[in-house]
């Protein structure tokens, strides 16, 4: 091996296989955890190289060629080569939310471009409440005193028929309730 500072492990894409599939079909928040796992991750990673006290620049060999005595070498090649690894899948990922938020600004573009009708146009305008709800896909069981859902007036037998994004077609078994719960988290 002529470069000690050469990862052993090819510098592209992760060879694991993505938790939730391709990132191509996930949705946003979805797509926000991913990214939020890997900036922990690699969080995590410096934090390792910090902890022998070097950096993705520092050299491994001392000045006549040797591996360095004082560190852990192969510890750090193998944290660089993840990290590297890591940068990769992140920008990847970026590119992927960047494509999925233009999408979904261009179709509500699409949508304002639509003329309504007269009749549409004045129920379009203020507050207006739709003649129908929708149906309910959840009721409240409990609140818990002096949480955000009492200080919003949230009261036992209470129906949900919108949670933020989610509603009856795609609470997915209120499992999209948790994801928007835990993407808005300290967010008032």
């Amino acid at each position: 091996m002529d470069n000690i500072h050469a990862p052993t492990v090819p510098s592209g894409p992760s060879s694991r296989p993505l938790a939730n599939g391709d990132a191509k079909h996930l949705s946003f928040a979805e797509l926000q955890a991913k990214k939020d796992d890997m900036e922990a991750e690699l969080k995590a990673l410096s934090g390792v190289l910090d902890s022998h006290g070097v950096t993705m620049e520092t050299p491994l060999t001392t000045a006549d060629g040797f591996p360095r005595a004082d560190i852990d070498v192969a510890q750090i090649r193998t944290t660089r080569a993840r990290v590297i690894r890591l940068k990769n899948d992140y920008k990847d990922l970026l590119n992927t939310i960047e494509k999925h938020l233009h999408e979904h600004f261009a179709s509500i573009q699409d949508a304002d471009d639509v003329v309504p009708s007269t009749a549409n146009r004045a129920e379009m305008l203020g507050d207006s409440i739709p003649a129908t709800l929708e149906e309910p896909f959840a009721k409240v069981n409990s609140v818990v005193a002096g949480s955000p859902a009492d200080s919003a007036g949230l009261k036992p037998g209470d129906e949900i028929r919108n949670f933020g994004y989610v509603n009856r077609g795609n609470h997915d078994g209120l499992k999209k309730v948790a994801e928007c719960v835990q993407g808005n988290e300290g967010v008032s």
